[in-house]
């Protein structure tokens, strides 16, 4: 009994680390730190004081000016501009994983006349810049009434997206046909399949496609520049620019930064919780069936 438990013990001993190891965790701490050198700058300069902003050699070592963050909250209304941000990006995150999932499931499942030459010319479509439609969209948005709105930033995402149908395509092939045969024994449409049977297995892909899209929404400043001309109706990203030169404001890196810092919490606190299904996702889309 005495030897079983010694040799359990010694089994879950950590093994000791060579010398190659710790230099190779050496090495990665040091090129994690160079990655975030970026991100820990942004987080001291925004609790620096104008005149330390640009001091040279730059000040590592200094007393915080926590008032800063205050002074962001009342000089531009967030709570306004984060309401905006979470309609948009609420509905955009929606609005894709359902024309998404959905014109995936037709493309992994159904068979039809033509079916891969359609999907070609959908994944060709990704080889067009967003800059050459931008004019022609922007005449159709504007004949259709919709400027000043959260429509043209909204609607689009209802009709799919070519990037995130592959990746859901990618994800149903992997899916074993055998339990859509017993669901349309049990007289299951194809609508009730993708509904109770192919979305409830596909979490990693939702994660996936639901970080992407958080992220291009909640980032997005071309498009609300674009169609929106009312103040009250900007996001965070367009809020930003009020702190590097605006006439009401003027520039302040320092509380640039923290308002930076402040709209960047969202998008790290998104894909930390959907970080084991996002990577799970994106490893299974990629493999081909």
């Amino acid at each position: 009994m005495s030897t079983t438990v010694r040799s359990f013990r010694a089994s879950k001993t950590r093994p000791r680390m060579t010398l190659g190891s710790w230099l190779v965790t050496i090495a990665l701490s040091l090129g994690c730190l160079l990655v975030l050198m970026p991100v820990i700058w942004m987080v001291l300069t925004s609790l620096k004081a104008p005149d330390q902003v640009f001091r040279m050699p730059p000040l590592w070592i200094f007393s915080p000016q926590w008032g800063n963050y205050p002074e962001v909250l009342q000089l531009v209304p967030f709570q306004r501009y984060i309401l905006n941000t979470a309609t948009i990006v609420g509905l955009v995150t929606v609005g894709t994983l359902l024309s998404c999932s959905f014109c995936a499931y037709g493309f992994a499942r159904l068979k039809a006349p033509g079916r891969n030459a359609i999907f070609l010319i959908l994944m060709a479509t990704l080889m067009l810049p967003t800059t050459v439609t931008l004019v022609p969209t922007y005449i159709v948005f504007n004949h259709l009434g919709w400027l000043n709105t959260f429509k043209p930033l909204i609607l689009p995402a209802f009709f799919g997206s070519a990037f995130f149908i592959f990746l859901f395509r990618q994800f149903f092939l992997g899916i074993p046909k055998e339990l859509e045969e017993a669901a349309r024994i049990d007289g299951a449409g194809y609508l009730r399949i993708w509904w109770t049977i192919f979305l409830p297995l596909s979490w990693p892909v939702i994660a996936t496609v639901s970080v992407f899209t958080f992220v291009a929404a909640y980032n997005d400043f071309f498009g609300p520049v674009i169609y929106l001309s009312d103040e009250s109706k900007y996001t965070i990203a367009v809020a930003l620019s009020y702190f590097s030169g605006s006439p009401r404001i003027g520039p302040q890196t320092h509380l640039l930064m923290a308002a930076t810092t402040i709209a960047a919490l969202p998008s790290i606190v998104v894909f930390l919780l959907a970080q084991r299904y996002f990577i799970k996702g994106i490893a299974v889309s990629g493999v081909s069936k």
